[in-house]
């Protein structure tokens, strides 16, 4: 509760079940608290420990729903004493002071030994405070009226968050990181899985048994596919991990510890470095192996493809989880995205076959533009220049087949769309975190 942006704490009874040490320790981070961002702490308590009671700098008296003192801590005791009672040494400060308001206890701190004692109600303690310089002093600041133009300069709380901008979003970028570490096992797991798949296909298309020809070029464009479509499958953790991570982020957000955008920048930021590292699991062992051009060039542009297509992924997960919220809905919308973009991404149903008025769904799919900037990267390479019998190229023969004859500078339009579709998923991210209320 102390993270949030409240400058004025009330606490009733906070050392109820716990010993004095923990209860000393705790209102020690309060009073550091109170001293260091100049907030108002109100604590009660019974019976506090001698060292509990030291940290205090005022004090509150009450007995008969009365304030009998109401000042700094170190005047408590002259006020006493000028009452006729003296807190011995062997007496902590607390106890004597509950204890001198009993009627039962009161007479053994009577310190005018000359003067008969005579018990001393609540009332006649209120008086006396009253009448008292610490009393005196606090009636004169409540009788002052307040000046309602320096009400801005005087409230409590001055933004709603208790931090910059700036360090709220270093402490949701040290969260997210933590959390990252606990569950490194899983992003490890799935790197390690990709690259063992990674080999697997590679030994399926193998470059030694296909050749630069009609009938092998299905075969690498299956394969291209293939690689977009796994990748794709690979973000589906993220789905499970987002939902999880949903209980406690609303918490949070309702207690104003951040902002939604402070906690969905760091998600995707964070999670570039995987979604690279996967993508390079992946095209390192099976570029190769499969035996596309041999063009470090060409290998540059698949990895850049492969791991635009992952980071979509990733954040299209994301923002499925934040509206939806519980993960049977949430599979349901993220299977059902997911298979959108597979019909429309030009590899099931080529663009030319779709009806008229579907062929807009082409160009909505992110899967779209990884085909296009794959198989650009691909079949527009010199070895596939072979001129066939059409008078066209083979590899555009190829593009022409699959509706994916595009002309090579359609591989940096592909690049910005799916820049686009990752924006654009995380912007919908953050709105979603912050329009939607826990269930």
């Amino acid at each position: 509760m102390i993270v949030g942006p409240s400058k004025a704490l009330f606490m009733d009874e906070i050392s109820t079940g716990l010993d004095s040490s923990t209860t000393f320790q705790i209102v020690s981070c309060l009073q550091q608290l109170a001293h260091i961002s100049e907030s108002t702490i109100l604590v009660s308590l019974l019976q506090p420990a001698p060292e509990t009671y030291q940290l205090f700098d005022d004090i509150i008296l009450m007995a008969e729903g009365q304030i009998v003192y109401h000042g700094p801590k170190s005047c408590i005791m002259s006020f006493f004493e000028s009452c006729g009672f003296k807190c011995p040494g062997r007496k902590g400060d607390a106890d004597f002071l509950q204890e001198v308001l009993s009627k039962k206890d009161q007479r053994q701190y009577w310190s005018r030994t000359e003067e008969g004692y005579n018990f001393v109600t609540v009332d006649q303690f209120c008086d006396k405070f009253k009448a008292s310089q610490s009393g005196q002093n606090l009636a004169g600041e409540l009788s002052k009226p307040y000046d309602e133009s320096k009400g801005h300069k005087n409230a409590l709380s001055f933004s709603i968050y208790s931090l910059s901008k700036w360090d709220l979003v270093k402490a949701c970028f040290a969260r997210e990181l933590l959390l990252m570490k606990r569950n490194a096992f899983i992003y490890i797991t799935k790197a390690i899985q990709l690259g063992l798949i990674a080999a697997i296909t590679g030994t399926v298309f193998l470059r030694t048994h296909m050749g630069v020809d009609r009938i092998h070029a299905n075969y690498y464009m299956s394969s291209l596919f293939y690689a977009l479509l796994l990748l794709m499958v690979n973000g589906f953790p993220e789905l499970a991990m987002a939902i999880n991570r949903l209980p406690v982020f609303y918490k949070q957000r309702d207690y104003y510890f951040y902002p939604a955008w402070a906690y969905a920048i760091p998600s995707f930021i964070l999670k570039i470095p995987v979604s690279l590292v996967e993508s390079v699991a992946w095209t390192s062992i099976s570029y190769y192996l499969i035996g596309y051009t041999p063009e470090a060039s060409r290998f540059f542009s698949q990895l850049l493809i492969l791991f635009l297509i992952h980071t979509v992924t990733l954040s299209k997960f994301r923002c499925v989880a934040s509206y939806c919220q519980t993960m049977v809905v949430a599979s349901i919308c993220g299977t059902l995205t997911f298979l959108v973009m597979l019909l429309f991404g030009g590899f099931i149903i080529p663009r030319a076959l779709l009806p008229n008025w579907l062929k807009w769904g082409f160009w909505l799919s992110p899967l779209s533009y990884g085909e296009i900037g794959l198989t650009g990267n691909e079949f527009l390479a010199p070895r596939w220049l072979e001129i066939t019998l059409s008078g066209a190229t083979l590899g555009k023969r190829i593009l022409m087949d699959q509706a994916l004859d595009f002309s090579s500078y359609f591989y940096w339009i592909s690049v910005g769309a799916l820049i686009g579709f990752t924006l654009l998923f995380n912007v919908g991210f953050a709105i979603g975190l912050t329009i939607k209320n826990s269930k």
